[in-house]
C-alpha cells in the first residue's frame, strides 16, 4: 500500500521537476521524512527518481529548443564529479548538519534569484571552465543533501550568470542526470538507497514530468519566476522547521 502511494506522489514530484526544472528532491525528501524515513535513506530514494524524471523530462527540453546542451554538458560533467564524493559527504556529516547545509544555500539562492532581473542586462556567460566549476560543487551539495541541484544552480545561472530563466530551467534538469547518475552510484555503494520505493516514486515521476514540462514551456516568464520563488519558500520554511525539530526546540 505504501509503494502504491508513493507511486501516485511520483506524480506530483514528477511534474514539479518538470515545471520547475528541479529533481524533486526539495519536495521528496522533506515528504520520505514525514512518512518515517531517516533523511539519509530518503536522500537514496530521491537521487535514485531523479534518474528517472531528468532523463525523460530534459528529452522533451530538447525538442522544445530550451535545453543549452554544449552548455549543459559541461554543468553536468562538474556535477558527474562533484555528486561522487556524496556517499562520503552523507558519512561524515550529521543530519542536523546536512539540514543546516541544504538551508544555509537555499537562502542564497532564495535571494540572488529574486533580485535578478527577468530579462538579462548582458550576455549569457557561458565560460566552459565557469560551468565545470559551478557544476562541481552543487554537484557536491545537491546530491548530498537529495537534491538534483537545480534549486541552486537555477538562481545561479540567472543571477550571476545572466541566463534566460526559460533556458536556465530547461538546461538545470539536463544537469540533473549526471548529478543523479554518480551521486547514486556513490550512495548505493554506502548503503543508503531504498530500490523498491525509489523504482515506485521514480515510475510515477515519469508521467508527472511530461505534464510538467509541456505547461514550463507555454507559462510567461514572469509567471515561472514567480512560482519558483515560492517553491523555494515554502521548501526553506519546511527545512526550517525539521531544523528546529532536529534540535528538539520544536
Amino acid at each position: 500500500m505504501m509503494l502504491t502511494i508513493l507511486a501516485f506522489f511520483g506524480l506530483l514530484v514528477g511534474f514539479s521537476s518538470g515545471f520547475f526544472g528541479i529533481g524533486g528532491g526539495t519536495i521528496l525528501v522533506p515528504t520520505l521524512i514525514y512518512f518515517g524515513y531517516d533523511i539519509k535513506t530518503a536522500i537514496g530514494i530521491s537521487v535514485m527518481q531523479m534518474i528517472f524524471s531528468s532523463m525523460f523530462g530534459s528529452y522533451h527540453n530538447y525538442k522544445a529548443g530550451v535545453l543549452q546542451l554544449n552548455s549543459g554538458i559541461f554543468l553536468g560533467f562538474g556535477a558527474l564529479f562533484g555528486a561522487g564524493l556524496s556517499g562520503v559527504i552523507v558519512d561524515t556529516l550529521s543530519s542536523l548538519s546536512l539540514l543546516i547545509l541544504f538551508a544555509s544555500v537555499l537562502v542564497l539562492s532564495i535571494y540572488k534569484f529574486f533580485t535578478a532581473p527577468l530579462m538579462p542586462k548582458c550576455e549569457p556567460n557561458e565560460s566552459k571552465i565557469v560551468l565545470f566549476g559551478v557544476g562541481f560543487v552543487i554537484g557536491a551539495i545537491a546530491i548530498s543533501t537529495g537534491t538534483g541541484g537545480a534549486v541552486f544552480l537555477t538562481p545561479v545561472l540567472v543571477g550571476f550568470l545572466n541566463w534566460d530563466i526559460k533556458k536556465a530551467v530547461g538546461t538545470t534538469l539536463f544537469f540533473i542526470i549526471f548529478g543523479s547518475i554518480s551521486g547514486f552510484i556513490s550512495l548505493a555503494t554506502h548503503g543508503h538507497v531504498d530500490y523498491n520505493v525509489g523504482v515506485a516514486v521514480g515510475i510515477g515521476s515519469l508521467i508527472g514530468v511530461y505534464f510538467g514540462v509541456k505547461l514550463s514551456h507555454r507559462i510567461e516568464k514572469k509567471v515561472q519566476k514567480r512560482a519558483l520563488l515560492i517553491l523555494y519558500v515554502v521548501m526553506l520554511v519546511l527545512t526550517l522547521n525539521k531544523i528546529l525539530s532536529e534540535m528538539n526546540i520544536l
